[in-house]
């Protein structure tokens, strides 16, 4: 199980776009807001330096956070941050609240093992190409993996593993594959050394296209 992250809020009763600025401009604080899980939004104060230090946690973006609004504790996922065009500061967050017995839809990365020891590579000369870096997973909170492994060692040059070949923890579904096959895309594949194909063609040719010395005779 991922480590718990937690982040500690305030209710905020000063609203708009000038109270947010004011609220921004020591760099201290950063506004916010909760809503969803049946109850009203609730806008919130968060220090910015807590929400900085969290954010470089990987499992930030894709797991559940404890945020503790004047000390009530509520369960919720980061859902849009809005940040500053030129310094990407985050100037906002949005956190949406989960309830423990609904589905929620979440985006979960990738890790992707064994690629110095994968087939295609050592023995092909091939190279690791990934084609998506997360998916969607459908689950209940309590299953929410921190990430899902892709083994690539048994790759060989030319292959490709795609969302169905994934071990997907139980509890969990893949979204896209609940749209049919057509959805079952690559997520990792093998691709031929750059080059290589083409001289090989390329010698062939320069073989096919040699005077044939008998026929001038």
């Amino acid at each position: 199980m991922p480590q718990s992250i937690e982040l500690n809020a305030s209710l905020r009763s000063d609203l708009g776009t000038g109270a947010s600025r004011r609220l921004r401009r020591p760099g201290e604080k950063l506004p916010g807001i909760i809503y969803g899980g049946g109850k009203a939004p609730q806008p919130v104060t968060l220090s910015a330096n807590e929400f900085t230090k969290a954010m470089q946690q990987e499992a930030f973006f894709s797991q559940i956070v404890s945020v503790r609004v004047d000390g009530a504790e509520q369960q919720a996922l980061v859902r849009d941050l809005q940040l500053h065009p030129v310094s990407e500061k985050v100037l906002h967050v949005d956190f949406l609240r989960v309830d423990a017995d609904k589905p929620i839809h979440t985006h979960v990365p990738l890790h992707f093992v064994n690629e110095d020891k994968c087939i295609g590579v050592r023995t092909g000369g091939g190279s690791i190409a990934h084609t998506l870096v997360d998916v969607e997973v459908s689950c209940l909170p309590k299953d929410l993996p921190e990430f899902i492994e892709v083994d690539v060692v048994a790759l060989e040059l030319g292959q490709s593993l795609h969302l169905s070949d994934l071990e997907i923890p139980d509890g969990v579904d893949l979204v896209a594959l609940g749209y049919g096959e057509d959805h079952d895309i690559s997520v990792v594949s093998v691709q031929q050394p750059r080059g290589g194909a083409a001289s090989a063609e390329d010698e062939e040719e320069e073989v096919d296209t040699e005077p044939d010395s008998s026929a001038e005779d």
